[in-house]
């Protein structure tokens, strides 16, 4: 019972009985206190605070009027009333105190796990707590809204407290940013006016013609003319060594925070509190380099510990050796490592590194972690060498880390490699020439990576079908890392060549060692039967012209029955399980179920995704034993950003059973698409070529590429493909046989889906500011634009101009699908003319249009509509076709909710072609 508002200045009660006070009768009731608690308060007020010492007569007196048992005093002048009541008010107020304290400690247990409890939960509560029955129900949920509206104020004011902590990061991340960039302006206007001077000066400019004339700064001296060769240095020589370390470092934070690379931001890159950061990549330098800067709310400590630990973060890191550890006097490390990594492609050696790795603080209390290629030029240790692997350098890299104001790190980046682009073949230079390549792959990559365990470590990130982050991020690992190992096939890790049919266009590789690749955390129980059995792996690369990477993949990820064999994924599917059969090759039948895709995790900025694929209805006939069993595949896609300049697109699954245990064995196959540079001297035609073509070295390739260029610019990517099977060692033959025809058949079957998605040439050229087209293809969308106007009365075209340009852009762009077919009576009609809706619709290019006659895409309603409206259109002009459903070059059903057909007249008003319009249409 809680007491009445006092009123007045003061108030004196006793015994519930009115007091007079300032003329005035004021009840105060309280709640009645016996002797027995007064007791007890002053019992435990001994206990707290300690008996009096003072023993005067004075208090004695005091005590015995306090106890009303003198008898030298009147008992009517007592102070034992007053001061019971002032006890009383004292205890009243502990006591609620004490259960405010619990009342508070009950609603702050229930918010705890429901923040927004229902009235029946509310009821609930009262009922479990009896000391809140005195607490209204509506006083209950009035608390839960303030708690609730101040923990969304907290969170509000705390976010906001982040994000001006990062503003004000990147305001002097910017700054910095900015005074690197005057002091480049300077030395670049420093450079032109030398070079100025040399060519109004001819004496002095003639005087060496070498390419070492032209003056160039410190560092850029330095990369060009290699200094001498330094004797080598002893392992075990800290001073040798630490002076290879003290140059590493200067030469680092020359590019880090100075002038020594002319860095270019990437395209996209841009600065902010949310941006990854900031993206940069060299010019005009020895090898390749790429530069970031960003923010983590992380330590650096903690940075640096995950910086260091490479393969979890960079994926084509096959492994690190860390051989010699040296501390340094001023508290640092100096570190011989041992690097190997893969191939991006099976038509590439891997490359391996021999670097040191240089550890310390600064006085600014920022933590460097530089490292660079110990070679003949630099001194120290000879690294060593490993048979089949490139050796590459690391110039001067590494990670700048400064701790910034409450909290987080401050993040420099270099990368800085070359990477031998001479060993390998013309056409694939330009995996190894490209910065931007290096930027996605490693640069990028770490930064993201630091970014995402922040992510984590902060507790917002929803864990994934009930797994931690952690183990998640290690099926993604586990996958990449796999399909890295069929594609490279390392002696080491037990691969073996097998012999090849005649062609070369499918490699066979087989494992005999499965256990050794796999690990030995990994359960392989379930793959390997007990009488004997491995992997095998069937691989190829083919190139791809005028083909996105983000839109192949994308394709082949929501598309798998264009390009999968369902008897395929039933035996690898059946190798999982306990089958007393095992199915050798693709004489089982089957059908293509439906795809569903169960999403599982995906990184910050939704570049990589991790889910499960389940393919059902599927069913598998052997022996005359029909099966019908959901399947499940473990999928990563990365790379979907068509943005994303030089990122590698990628599509990796491997199979799974239905318990989908951690320690699952995996066996990865899939595809890898990675752009090349785009070059001008590329055919022209929008199709695949065979990639082990355009390798021949002789006249004869050079003289055919030669002859298919046209001067357009066109993009080039490389396709690797790679699947991997478990075999059975007396089932080997077959399994292979099966292997090389499936890769034959998928490489077909994307070919077909490259051509089918592959931008047509008019698309490309409307893009352009002007977009040239020939006469044939401006007069045609002149004809079918004034045809319907004369047919309808409306305009088909909406164009501000008059001009043939605008009315086949204007036609081009059209949402609707527009195409135009054949007008003959003694051959089908085939199709000579779509709009871009139309190519997308029936999923072709113009090229490959007129291989598609207009029957072949309508179904049996659609023919019989247009066979009983065609005499109208060929007497009036004009029909009008109901909706349904027709089918695209690739098969797929499409939609739409009404078609038109006219007649096109040329300008001397004779029948030219059909037109049709398919309104509305979306794939089903």
């Amino acid at each position: 019972m809680s007491p009445t508002r006092l009123v007045g200045r003061e108030a004196n009660k006793t015994n519930n009985k009115d007091v007079m006070h300032d003329g005035c009768a004021t009840e105060y009731k309280y709640p009645r206190v016996d002797q027995g608690s007064l007791d007890t308060y002053l019992l435990d007020s001994n206990l707290i605070h300690g008996p009096k010492t003072d023993t005067s007569p004075n208090n004695n007196l005091n005590a015995k009027l306090f106890l009303g048992d003198t008898e030298d005093h009147n008992p009517s002048n007592s102070l034992l009333p007053l001061m019971r009541s002032t006890l009383t008010i004292n205890l009243l107020k502990e006591s609620v105190i004490l259960n405010l304290t619990i009342w508070v400690e009950a609603l702050e247990r229930v918010y705890s796990e429901c923040p927004k409890p229902s009235s029946l939960r509310r009821q609930q509560l009262i009922r479990e707590c009896p000391i809140l029955s005195n607490i209204e129900p509506k006083q209950i949920k009035v608390w839960f809204q303030n708690r609730r509206c101040r923990e969304k104020q907290r969170k509000e004011a705390s976010r906001l407290q982040t994000v001006n902590r990062k503003l004000t990061a990147m305001n002097k991340l910017l700054m910095e940013e900015n005074d690197r960039l005057q002091k480049q302006v300077s030395r670049l206007v420093y450079e032109n006016g030398y070079m100025r001077q040399q060519l109004h000066n001819p004496s002095v400019a003639t005087t060496d013609t070498s390419c070492e004339s032209v003056v160039t700064s410190g560092q850029h001296h330095q990369q060009q003319n290699p200094a001498a060769a330094r004797p080598q240095r002893d392992a075990n020589n800290p001073a040798g060594l630490l002076a290879i370390a003290e140059e590493t470092l200067a030469e680092f934070l020359s590019k880090a925070t100075g002038t020594a690379v002319d860095w270019v931001q990437m395209v996209g890159m841009k600065p902010g509190p949310d941006s990854i950061g900031i993206i940069a990549v060299s010019h005009n330098c020895s090898g390749v380099a790429a530069r970031a800067c960003g923010l983590v709310s992380l330590e650096p400590t903690k940075v640096a510990e995950i910086l260091k630990d490479r393969p979890s973060w960079y994926r084509d890191c096959r492994c690190v050796d860390v051989l010699h550890v040296i501390p340094t006097g001023n508290g640092g490390t100096i570190e011989l490592i041992y690097m190997q990594t893969y191939a991006p492609t099976t038509l590439a050696a891997p490359r391996d590194f021999w670097t040191l790795r240089y550890t310390s603080g600064l006085e600014d209390g920022s933590l460097v972690i530089c490292e660079r290629s110990l070679t003949q030029s630099t001194g120290g240790p000879s690294g060593p060498n490993t048979p089949n692997f490139v050796r590459a350098d690391v110039l001067p890299s590494g990670y700048l880390i400064r701790p910034c104001e409450g909290g987080g790190s401050m993040i420099h980046i270099v990368d800085h490699v070359d990477l031998d682009a001479w060993s390998v073949p013309e056409v694939l230079r330009p995996l190894y020439e490209s910065p931007k390549i290096l930027a996605q792959k490693m640069t990028i990559a770490a930064l993201r990576h630091i970014r995402q365990i922040a992510h984590e470590s902060s507790g917002e990130m929803p864990y994934g079908g009930g797994r931690q982050p952690a183990v998640l991020r290690t099926f993604s690992q586990r996958l990449s890392r796999g399909f890295n190992d069929a594609v490279n096939g390392f002696p080491d890790d037990g691969w073996s060549p097998m012999s090849s049919d005649g062609a070369e266009d499918v490699t066979i590789a087989f494992n005999s060692s499965p256990n050794k690749l796999v690990g030995s955390h990994v359960n392989s129980s379930q793959l390997f039967s007990a009488i004997g059995g491995g992997i095998l792996c069937a691989k190829a690369s083919m190139l791809l012209q005028n083909v996105p990477p983000a839109l192949l993949v994308r394709f082949l990820r929501e598309h798998r029955s264009e390009w999968a064999d369902p008897g395929v994924d039933a035996y690898s599917a059946a190798a999982l399980r306990a089958s007393p059969y095992a199915v050798p090759g693709l004489r089982a039948g089957g059908f293509m179920g439906s795809q569903v895709i169960l999403p599982l995790a995906h990184t910050l900025e939704h570049e990589e995704f991790l889910e499960v694929i389940r393919l059902e209805g599927h069913s598998l006939c052997h022996d005359e034993v029909v099966l019908s069993r959901d399947m499940y595949l473990l999928q990563l896609c990365s790379g979907v950003d068509e943005n994303a300049a030089g990122a590698c697109a990628q599509l990796v699954f491997a199979p799974i059973d239905e318990s989908f245990a951690d320690d699952a064995p995996l066996l990865p196959s899939g595809f890898r698409v990675i752009p090349l540079d785009a070059k001008a001297d590329a055919p022209s035609a929008t199709r695949t070529l065979d990639l082990a073509s355009t390798l021949e070295v002789g006249s004869g390739g050079t003289t055919r590429a030669s002859s298919d260029t046209s001067g357009t610019c066109n993009t080039r990517s490389v396709l690797t493909i790679a699947f991997q099977f478990s075999y059975e060692n007396h089932l080997r033959e077959s399994v292979a046989a099966m292997a090389r025809q499936y890769v034959r058949t998928v490489v077909a079957s994307v070919q077909r889906v490259a051509m089918a998605i592959a931008p047509s040439r008019l698309g490309g050229q409307i893009e352009t500011k002007h977009p040239p087209g020939s006469p044939e293809a401006h007069t045609l969308a002149r004809w079918i634009g004034r045809s319907y106007r004369f047919h309808t009365g409306a305009d088909l075209l909406r164009t501000d101009s008059q001009s043939t340009d605008s009315s086949l852009k204007a036609m081009w762009q059209h949402s609707d699908s527009i195409m135009c077919c054949s007008l003959k009576v003694s051959a089908a009609p085939v199709f000579t003319f779509a709009n871009q809706a139309g190519l997308d619709m029936l999923e072709t290019t113009l090229i490959a249009l007129q291989d598609i006659s207009l029957e072949k895409i309508l179904d049996d309603d659609g023919r019989k509509a247009l066979c009983s409206e065609f005499p109208k259109i060929m007497q009036q002009g004009l029909a009008y076709l109901p909706g349904g459903v027709c089918v695209s070059s690739m098969g797929r059903p499409v939609s739409y909710e009404q078609a038109v057909a006219w007649k096109v007249l040329s300008d001397d008003d004779t029948p030219h072609c059909l037109a049709f319009m398919f309104v509305n249409w979306s794939f089903v």
